[in-house]
């Protein structure tokens, strides 16, 4: 009897314990939220820490110190931090080789996971290729309005995450002028020239003061040519392309004058074997007396090297000035690996979202934020003057079509303006040929 007392007992238990296996509620598996709950924070540290290593790449234009690679290692050091199970590969590039180092890379099915540079590459060639992920999912909230429509392609997707701009204008050698009698004909306050008129007295003061090489319309290749663009269309008052940025219009009689202007001044030479860059070094070691390709970064990047006051300015021009804005930030290209993908976005993120490492991200590349940042005024002190350029800002036209072969059809023709009598009609026939193969680009996508 006692034997089978403990018989029933025993299967009594066991279909008790098999009764709380079966009608248990889920919540009563967690712990009470005070005793073992994690936080957000906590949660996703052990998500990433479990995370599953991945290896992506970064290849980033020269912008401020992203190409030092001590500042970009710090900065990944910041990243490592919170996910280290992201390796991230940096290459840098330069505006001399970069685009034929991409593009090779892209035909050879090799092409970064991450490109850091401006919509006119990222949105207007690489988006609009369809080589490039959407980002709108991860823009963070307040970024400037006309910033983001910089970086979004004719379909909609945002094929760049902008993170810093400036605005481009030129810059003179204050001691130079101020020696020649030159101040005259400017305003050091607003950073504007009085006049078309008088921008061209200035030049020919200097000049007479024994200055050969004031300035440089140099037309050797890509570099820069943001520069010459906005010089010629600031002086001659005419526009570089329509507003719906679909064609070129930069081939009007306006604009062939304002370049007419240009050819028969003494003291401005036209450079078919030089750069941006040469020209800007031309400028901090004095031989040229002012840059038409400057801003902020250039002064923060050469100060040891810099033995004048450097006033930066606005291109001439009779009506408001129209200067040329420059956006940077991050692009990923679509290799068909969606945890590449995800990783890039997460690594674009981190440097963007939080408004101290945001802080960090920018200050690296001498620029200023896209969206409103407490504090950031007190980086550097040399914000304040350069930010006095900011209102004048012009239409973003870099992201029309057919980018690539306009940049090309420009400086060629500016070579070939070099060769010309120099007279308007000669240079709106140049600048028609060109035009015309730029918009035959600009038709094909």
């Amino acid at each position: 009897m006692k034997k089978m007392i403990a018989l029933l007992l025993a299967l009594v238990m066991v279909a008790s314990f098999a009764a709380c296996s079966v009608e248990k509620a889920p919540e009563e598996t967690t712990a009470p939220a005070a005793e073992t709950q994690q936080t957000e924070a906590q949660q996703t540290e052990a998500a990433t820490d479990e995370a599953a290593p991945v290896e992506i790449s970064l290849w980033t234009y020269p912008i401020g110190k992203w190409t030092d690679e001590a500042t970009v290692k710090s900065l990944l050091a910041d990243f490592n931090a919170v996910y280290p199970n992201i390796t991230v590969k940096v290459e840098y590039l330069d505006y001399t080789n970069g685009d034929d180092k991409v593009n090779t890379a892209i035909e050879g099915g090799q092409a970064p996971d991450i490109v850091m540079e401006g919509p006119e590459r990222l949105v207007a060639n690489w988006g609009a290729k369809g080589l490039m992920v959407d980002l709108a999912d991860i823009v963070p909230e307040g970024t400037y309005d006309s910033v983001l429509a910089s970086c979004t392609g004719t379909d909609g997707a945002v094929y760049e995450m902008p993170v810093c701009m400036i605005t481009h204008g030129m810059a003179i050698n204050r001691d130079v002028f101020e020696a020649a009698g030159a101040l005259q004909y400017l305003n050091e306050e607003t950073h504007t020239w009085n006049s078309v008129e008088d921008f061209l007295k200035a030049v020919q003061a200097v000049y007479d003061a024994g200055h050969e090489y004031v300035g440089a319309i140099y037309c050797g290749g890509h570099g820069g040519d943001q520069g010459t663009r906005a010089l010629i269309t600031n002086i001659g008052g005419g526009t570089y392309a329509n507003a719906e940025h679909t064609e070129y219009t930069y081939a009007s009689q306006e604009n062939a004058e304002g370049l007419a202007k240009l050819y028969a001044q003494d003291g401005i030479v036209f450079d078919p074997a030089i750069v941006a860059s040469e020209a800007i070094q031309n400028f901090i070691n004095g031989t040229f007396q002012m840059s038409f390709c400057w801003n902020i970064n250039d002064e923060l990047n050469n100060a040891d090297a810099l033995t004048f006051d450097v006033l930066p300015m606005a291109f001439p021009s009779d009506s408001e000035p129209s200067l040329q804005m420059g956006i940077w930030g991050f692009g990923v290209f679509d290799n068909g690996d969606e945890a590449k993908i995800e990783a890039a976005k997460t690594f674009i993120q981190f440097m963007s979202q939080d408004d101290a490492q945001y802080t960090k991200t920018v200050e690296a590349t001498n620029f200023t934020p896209v969206r409103d940042l407490p504090g950031f005024e007190s980086v550097n002190p040399l914000i304040t003057e350069y930010s006095a350029l900011d209102p004048m800002q012009g239409d973003y036209y870099q992201v029309t079509l057919g980018w690539t072969q306009a940049r090309t059809e420009w400086w060629n023709m500016l070579q070939r303006v070099n060769s010309s009598d120099g007279t308007a009609e000669a240079i709106l026939a140049e600048m028609q040929t060109a035009q015309d193969a730029s918009n035959a680009a600009a038709s094909a996508g």
